[in-house]
């Protein structure tokens, strides 16, 4: 089943305008839980309660407001903040052009497909081919969901991407925070490290790699349980030892990962797929419930 459109919007590129179409490109994996009443084992419902006038209240009755002072607030009306919005709620506006590896990946939010829209075709694919060649991505303004947001679209996998971004003043300054300037580097530290370093290098990036392994433990334990295994806690983990002697830390290690292959990481599998019989019906409600 193709990818669903979560939105639309126009590319604004000099005097031309390239109708596309934004899809979702990440979900979290995560094992979602529902909140049960200890006592009776139903899930609860969540209310909200005004405390002076002691009632809970519709959400039909609730407004927002923005606290200007301590307990004192202005109301702003839905309406209000979606006329703020104007034209631009549609417009993917670029201000520039610069090269990727001058963003600072800490300014990176949340990824999105940007496909054609009706029309587009042609001018998506000059966009897409010309950022290719030139090496360079596009920063932009796009509002989204009431939001003005900066995005960068870049050209990836033979198409655009858009990424939606954080402004300067939304990220922290790493100035105020000790990095260990003070420490003293002793001889020979600094080339055993970068020996460590390159002994466990890799020419490309390979996400299939890498699993969630605390996802599947979780899974396998709503596993156990639905099948009313007993439950083993798991011995706790021993803390490694604080390091006194950096350069002797430094060649253990390479000692350790002598052997340069580089085989990947054992990948994880849900237990009930490597059976022969289907997965309980309760297992597989909580994995549906973590797409």
């Amino acid at each position: 089943m193709p990818p669903h459109s979560i939105g639309s919007g126009t590319i604004s590129f000099g005097l031309v305008s390239i109708p596309v179409r934004m899809y979702t490109a990440t979900s979290s994996a995560g094992v979602a839980f529902n909140m049960l009443h200890a006592k009776c084992g139903s899930r609860i419902r969540q209310q909200t309660y005004c405390p002076v006038c002691e009632k809970t209240v519709d959400r039909t009755e609730l407004v927002k407001g923005y606290e200007f002072s301590k307990d004192q607030y202005v109301r702003v009306t839905d309406e209000e903040l979606k006329a703020l919005e104007g034209e631009a709620s549609k417009l993917i506006d670029i201000a520039e052009f610069v090269p990727l590896d001058k963003v600072d990946p800490i300014y990176f939010e949340k990824t999105y497909y940007l496909g054609p829209d009706k029309g587009g075709e042609k001018a998506y694919r000059l966009l897409a081919d010309a950022m290719t060649a030139s090496a360079r991505v596009a920063l932009a303004t796009f509002v989204m969901r009431g939001k003005e947001s900066l995005v960068l679209v870049r050209a990836a996998q033979d198409g655009l991407m858009l990424h939606t971004m954080y402004f300067a003043d939304e990220v922290r300054s790493f100035a105020e925070i000790d990095r260990g300037q003070s420490a003293k580097i002793k001889d020979g530290e600094l080339a055993l490290a970068q020996q460590l370093i390159d002994g466990l290098a890799n020419a490309e990036f390979e996400p299939e790699r890498y699993a969630d392994q605390y996802r599947q433990r979780v899974l396998d334990l709503i596993d156990d349980k639905v099948e009313g295994k007993e439950i083993v806690a798991a011995a706790p983990v021993a803390p490694r030892a604080q390091v006194i002697d950096l350069m002797e830390a430094l060649k253990e290690s390479l000692a350790q990962h002598a052997p340069t292959d580089k085989k990947p990481p054992a990948k994880v599998t849900r237990r009930a797929e490597a059976k022969a019989e289907p997965a309980p019906a309760s297992a597989k409600r909580a994995q549906a419930g973590r797409k």
